[in-house]
């Protein structure tokens, strides 16, 4: 896919995200991976106060690897490279946080959500355990340059997929594959289930997709939880459109089932739990369709 815009985002002339596409898309799913991204500009890498180690600890480690099987079972899937502490598109395009910025906001910017409260807004202040990213803070022209550069382009090609999938097949699922850390955060240290399934608490796609994700993820063996404490962010509830036939749910995996939290690195579980995504997706894509292009939201 052509992505139509001019790349600011790589001197090298990387594009700033892909679009993995089977030869012909044979079923009505989008995947998307918006925070695995892992090319972390010089630029950005100099004004952090951070190591780039550090900088990861908001990165969603390999989470594009772990579902690139879904190409070869006939759907899409759009990947992020660059990482979410430099510009999260899962989030408003204009959650932009105060506190970072020195300059005067536009009046349009959302600067009271909760989660540019928390420091992690569209353009993030902290990374993990309440991190702070910069030694040098961007100004407020370099953010809106990523916004227009990389936010928009992005979503514009996974609004195209998705509108594209919906012509075609009738109806389209969105699932947005993210990671989490094994436990939460200093206010909640208790261990994660395996998977949690997000879909806005029932508003944000067919209830019949989130239940045969976790029962199926379930009968390999892993604990699912539905919702708490994640489900879904902006992207999960701005594409999940169920009465137009426009699905969309999340899946956040715990990531010391398949990497080590503290070297970043794969381990023994990769393969296995990638092999068992594959399992679960294919299950997922073969599901009798026919009430999911004008579906009703599932009393749940």
């Amino acid at each position: 896919m052509t992505i139509p815009f001019t790349n600011k985002f790589d001197p090298a002339g990387e594009k700033p995200f892909q679009v993995l596409q089977p030869a012909q898309q044979r079923v009505p799913f989008v995947f998307n991976s918006p925070h695995s991204g892992r090319h972390y500009p010089d630029t950005f890498v100099d004004a952090a106060r951070l190591t780039r180690h550090q900088l990861r600890a908001s990165e969603d480690v390999l989470v594009d690897k772990l579902f690139d099987s879904v190409v070869e079972i006939g759907a899409p899937l759009l990947a992020a490279r660059f990482p979410r502490a430099w510009l999260d598109v899962n989030r408003e395009p204009f959650e932009l946080d105060p506190r970072l910025f020195g300059e005067q906001l536009p009046a349009h910017a959302n600067i009271r959500s909760m989660r540019v409260s928390g420091g992690f807004g569209t353009i993030p202040r902290l990374v993990a355990e309440n991190l702070p990213i910069y030694r040098e803070p961007p100004t407020l022209d370099t953010a809106l340059a990523r916004i227009a550069g990389v936010y928009r382009p992005y979503h514009d090609t996974l609004r195209h997929l998705i509108a594209a999938t919906s012509v075609n097949f009738g109806h389209a699922v969105l699932v947005d594959c993210h990671s989490m850390p094994s436990n939460g955060n200093r206010y909640n240290d208790r261990g994660r289930a395996d998977i949690i399934v997000g879909d806005r608490y029932g508003t944000s796609c067919h209830g019949e997709i989130s239940r045969e994700i976790m029962h199926r993820f379930g009968e390999l063996g892993y604990t699912v939880t539905r919702n708490k404490p994640y489900a879904g962010g902006f992207i999960t509830e701005h594409y999940g459109r169920p009465l137009k036939g426009l699905h969309a749910v999340q899946i956040e995996i715990n990531r010391s089932i398949y990497m080590d939290e503290e070297t970043l690195q794969p381990n023994a579980g990769f393969n296995s739990l990638a092999a068992d995504i594959r399992e679960v997706m294919t299950h997922l894509v073969s599901l009798p369709d026919h009430e999911f292009a004008a579906a009703s939201i599932a009393a749940e």
